[in-house]
């Protein structure tokens, strides 16, 4: 499938009433088909992996054709100045989690760059950084807890950024390192109690979501 034909079938299955949906649930769609994320993955399993086709279809803009560059770009094909005009450009947080989902799970620059864009004011910027974590610690199945534990300075310190995209990226990170095993679980429910007593608004909703859940008759039950 080339570029054209991808467009073509994207404007002919344009969808209003997706976008007002996708509105409300605080996806900004200032150019967008209403397109929903199957009829993506469909698109995006007939081309493949395919690096040029992927920086035509960021460069053409639309919402839709930016979440299917996530999915058809080779991970090996990325480069650093991609990687950073992508992000820094990331206005919504769909495509942040759809990017991290899709592929920088797999790209060891991605990866390497978390500490960086955990420390940035913008907030789509930030929970990228957040956002992968939580997509490591599902994926992830080789590294050991130790490598998880040490995202734990930089989760405790994004839990005071009250900017809810951050926030409950922060959370999900935390929750989804909790539920590895049972270290984890409890090192993570550990955490989340020292990030209550921060005493913050934001931290403190970060606390009791990551308790809440981590605490729960169905994670626990997982570890007996």
């Amino acid at each position: 499938m080339e570029f054209e034909d991808i467009i073509h079938e994207l404007e002919s299955n344009q969808n209003l009433d997706n976008i007002k949906g996708m509105e409300r649930f605080g996806i900004k769609t200032l150019k967008a088909y209403g397109v929903r994320i199957p009829f993506l993955r469909k698109i995006a399993k007939t081309v493949g992996k395919n690096h040029e086709l992927t920086l035509q279809l960021w460069d053409y803009g639309y919402h839709e054709t930016r979440l299917l560059a996530t999915m058809v770009e080779d991970p090996g094909k990325v480069t650093e100045n991609q990687l950073n005009e992508w992000v820094y450009s990331f206005y919504s947080w769909d495509i942040v989690d759809q990017a991290c989902l899709n592929l920088f799970d797999k790209v060891p620059l991605a990866i390497n760059n978390i500490p960086i864009w955990a420390q940035a004011e913008e907030e789509f910027v930030k929970r990228t950084a957040f956002s992968l974590i939580a997509v490591l610690a599902v994926h992830d199945k080789i590294s050991s807890d130790d490598y998880f534990f040490k995202f734990f300075p930089i989760i405790k310190n994004a839990s005071l950024d009250n900017r809810n995209f951050v926030r409950k990226s922060v959370s999900w990170a935390l929750r989804s390192i909790g539920k590895r095993n049972i270290v984890c679980n409890q090192n993570s429910l550990d955490l989340a109690y020292d990030i209550l007593e921060m005493g913050s608004k934001s931290s403190k909703w970060v606390a009791r979501s990551v308790i809440k859940e981590l605490s729960s008759d169905k994670v626990q039950s997982k570890f007996s």
